[in-house]
């Protein structure tokens, strides 16, 4: 994986660089010892790693609007970092680059049940928001797996989804407002405690932006009323490619579950050696389906979804009888990741999206890819809006696995595209799906989301070799603009 060529000049101004972070941050703040540093080398995605020059930890806003100017004025690189759980490699160091982390941005401001919403800072984990109005029977709908060490800010940017996406919506659909520092360290509000703000979507923009075009220092998100009743159905297959059918049949039914889950039988396995959630072991395929809403309107999905699973050929059904069941259920998806972890030395996670008929097809053809690169997969799925998670599983200490679970991937990727899906669901592009960007885009549209880039970040420093799998210079890009008669993004509104 290569990334671009470090500023010796950066590098031999570390000293100066130090001195002047730790007039902005002072104390414990600025972080420069190489063995302290290590704790900082990669992201979710260990495959790669790489020590940052320095690293910073503001505690306010005012400390990040000063160190982004101050990297500005003097062209040094900077690496925005949250809780580091990103699995593409978005918040992974430059060897030029401070890394500015915001761990130290975890309060939550204001709960405002009038408006239902609340006010936090970008360090706070996304299951801490649910936690802090639980009492009050409102809840924060978006819900990673990671959702208990995932913060807020990196939700933001990678516009994170959770198993509850299908119908309520990903990080975008749920985020009213935010305050944002520039790369020249204005700071702006976008949106607010409203439902829409007018003239461009710049909060749509900055969501999913994965630290390119600004760092977050405050978040305003909705606030959800806990529905009157949740239940969730248990159903094992033999066969994955049953089981897709089955997503297929429920949403053609006209049935939106508030999470549709999917695993083959090596995710179920490991899950249940794991938590012991009573998965059943010769399923080839199991789906846990919930359903929410008003008592009586559950108990008829139930009913439906039950039909459609045994008419898709379904060889165990469960119904969940209280909430603890239902969160036992639940269990065994949200450890599915650490499970694996556990028999499998290394695994690469991938993050494609498809449509949903298109999933027998594609877990087939998954297959027929594990066969061909001789490397295990256990595939974890978002079923009910095709976001798969396969985890292609090898072992970096043997001579090529790295390098044949990276190609694997590619082609699984490569696969989401053809049939008619996108690169990401929810993890972001980072540096695991730079290069495959032109499969996706060609270059006048490559172009056109680098305007966008230059628009807020005209040098080009903020998370420097992530997502663009070529990077142009803004005026390059400028001069191609005018020649083409029109300038999309001319500068960005002040505020």
């Amino acid at each position: 994986m290569q990334m671009p060529k470090p500023d010796i000049d950066v590098i031999r101004r570390r000293d100066e660089i130090i001195a002047a972070l730790r007039e902005i941050v002072p104390g414990e703040g600025v972080i420069v010892d190489q063995d302290e540093l290590r704790a900082y080398e990669s992201d979710g995605l260990t495959a790669y790693r790489q020590l940052p020059l320095i690293v910073v930890l503001p505690e306010d806003t005012c400390q990040v609007s000063r160190i982004l100017r101050y990297c500005r004025e003097n062209h040094v690189k900077i690496v925005p970092r949250g809780s580091g759980t990103s699995l593409s490699g978005g918040a992974m160091p430059l060897a030029d680059a401070v890394l500015l982390g915001l761990s130290k941005f975890k309060k939550i401001l204001e709960i405002d049940y009038d408006n239902r919403c609340a006010v936090v800072q970008p360090g706070v984990t996304n299951l801490a928001i649910s936690d802090a109005v639980a009492k009050d029977q409102f809840y924060y709908a978006p819900d990673p797996s990671s959702q208990i060490a995932c913060s807020i800010g990196g939700n933001i940017a990678e516009n994170s989804g959770g198993v509850h996406c299908l119908k309520y919506g990903l990080t975008t659909n749920n985020v009213l407002g935010l305050e944002v520092v520039l790369m020249d360290g204005e700071i702006v509000r976008l949106g607010g405690k409203h439902l829409d703000s007018d003239g461009y979507d710049l909060l749509g923009v900055i969501t999913g932006s994965e630290g390119l075009l600004g760092v977050v220092t405050e978040v305003t998100v909705r606030l959800l009323r806990k529905p009157e009743t949740a239940r969730a159905v248990l159903v094992g297959f033999p066969s994955a490619e049953a089981a897709g059918n089955c997503v297929a049949g429920v949403i053609g039914a006209g049935i939106i579950p508030a999470g549709m889950e999917m695993m083959d039988n090596p995710a179920i396995n490991a899950a249940e050696d794991f938590v012991q959630a009573g998965y059943p072991r010769d399923a080839g395929g199991l789906l846990i389906i919930e359903l929410d809403g008003p008592e009586k309107e559950v108990g008829e999905l139930i009913e439906r979804v039950v039909k459609t699973a045994k008419r898709n050929g379904a060889s165990t059904v469960k119904v969940s009888e209280s909430d603890e069941q239902r969160m036992q259920f639940w269990a065994g998806r949200k450890a599915a990741f650490p499970a694996v972890g556990r028999i499998s030395p290394d695994y690469m996670c991938m993050d494609g999206t498809i449509p949903r008929h298109q999933l027998a097809n594609v877990l087939g053809r998954i297959t027929e890819l594990s066969g061909d690169y001789g490397l295990r997969v256990a595939n974890v799925f978002h079923a009910g809006d095709g976001n798969l998670h396969p985890l292609i599983l090898f072992d970096a200490n043997k001579t090529g696995e790295l390098e044949a679970a990276e190609a694997f991937g590619a082609d699984i990727l490569k696969l989401c595209v053809e049939v008619g899906g996108v690169l990401t669901g929810e993890h972001g592009v980072g540096i695991e799906k730079r290069d495959l960007m032109p499969v996706m885009f060609d270059e006048i549209d490559l172009n056109h989301q680098q305007r966008l880039k230059c628009a807020f970040d005209p040098e080009g420093l903020l998370n420097p070799g992530k997502v663009f799998p070529t990077l142009h210079r803004c005026a390059e890009l400028g001069r191609m603009v005018v020649h083409q008669g029109n300038l999309p993004f001319p500068g960005l509104p002040r505020f």
